[in-house]
């Protein structure tokens, strides 16, 4: 099939991957490294999943600064638009707003797929059909499409979506009209959310024209409108460091999903996983028969059972007598954790940088 000159992606690779320590790091974070165990990076899998779609020149990557260079490491023969650095993190509404304004600049008539670089996504041929239905329709439409994953748990890491039970267009089952979006609600919400069959997890994945995109911006984020759509590729670092100091943090979802009235979204017929903690890493990993996760490394496992393995290919590990852990190890770190208890990565990360400034001492 002719893939459509027209068609662009952008994937949104700046993330920091801090709930993934001590594997991802501030200077590898989670979209650099293969994080499922298959011999290549999150972003790497993400770029050869959308190359079945658009043509690979149409694919801008959004990044730091500080990992620019790693990712045309990892994906060498990029065109220089093809990997946009940002000069600070605001989060995802000024992320795609530079894109579509280099995008817009080289393709006036583009329609953009919008795309975290981290996500897992099962089933690569219903991923396809699902985006080539979504890009179809808001050719014909002027709306905003968002993925929605069917909710098999009551998870408070994600956001949830709910919607009208009537199809937005007749044939269409499995779109359907937003009617309100939730970020991360408290556990016992989000059970009613699922009790009702009136939500999805919200995916990420965006889908729409550019002068939708445009469109959507003036109306709802003007500031940030005003001061990207005017910049591209030839705009002096400066100048960006300048618009990005100025512009304020607010993220695609709060700033323009849940205020525009023409959005809706596409049921996925594909597994998904943001994988944003370790407990949702060894819900999509395959289990041996003991329910042990094995992502990384050479497990020997006796009487253990529910454990997360993820170490360097080169590691002998031994689990004897464990039940429900994380084993997982960096550069210079490993942790044995309690998966249960996995909300203390954080303060783990902070206990281990802390001893290390009082070593430097």
């Amino acid at each position: 099939m002719t893939q459509d000159k027209h068609t662009w992606c952008i994937i949104m690779a700046g993330g920091l991957g801090s709930r993934f320590w001590p594997v991802s790091r501030t200077d590898n974070p989670k979209q650099f490294i293969d994080v499922t165990g298959v011999g290549r990076s999150m972003l790497q899998l993400t770029f050869e999943r959308y190359e079945r779609i658009c043509p690979k020149q149409n694919i801008v990557i959004v990044t730091g600064k500080q990992y620019a260079d790693r990712v045309r490491e990892q994906l060498p023969d990029l065109l220089p638009y093809q990997v946009l650095a940002e000069p600070l993190r605001r989060n995802t509404a000024p992320c795609i707003a530079y894109a579509a304004a280099v995008i817009g600049q080289i393709d006036p008539k583009a329609t953009l797929i919008v795309s975290p670089a981290d996500h897992a996504i099962f089933h690569k041929d219903k991923f396809k059909t699902d985006i080539m239905q979504a890009l179809g329709t808001v050719r014909q439409h002027d709306w905003i499409i968002t993925l929605g994953a069917q909710p098999t748990r009551p998870d408070t890491s994600y956001g949830y979506i709910q919607f009208n039970d009537e199809p937005s267009l007749p044939g269409a089952e499995n779109l359907h009209k937003v009617i309100t979006f939730t970020e991360k609600p408290p556990v016992e919400m989000a059970r009613q959310f699922i009790a009702s069959g009136e939500f999805f997890w919200n995916a990420g994945i965006l889908v729409w024209k550019l002068s939708v995109l445009r469109e959507a911006y003036r109306k709802h984020l003007p500031l940030i409108a005003d001061a990207f759509f005017g910049i591209g590729l030839t705009t002096p670092w400066e100048d960006l460091e300048s618009v990005y100091a100025h512009c304020e943090t607010v993220s695609v979802d709060n700033g323009i999903m849940e205020k525009a009235d023409n959005v809706h979204v596409l049921a996925a017929s594909f597994a998904w996983s943001d994988v944003e903690t370790w407990d949702s890493l060894y819900d999509v990993y395959r289990h041996d028969n003991n329910g042990n996760a094995v992502v990384c490394g050479n497990a020997f496992t006796y009487n253990s059972h529910n454990n997360l393995v993820l170490v360097s290919e080169d590691k002998n590990v031994i689990l004897e007598g464990l039940d429900g852990y994380i084993v997982a190890a960096g550069a210079d770190t490993l942790m044995i954790c309690r998966r249960q208890h996995e909300d203390m990565v954080f303060k783990f990360a902070s206990d281990v940088e802390l001893k290390k400034l009082i070593d430097k001492k």
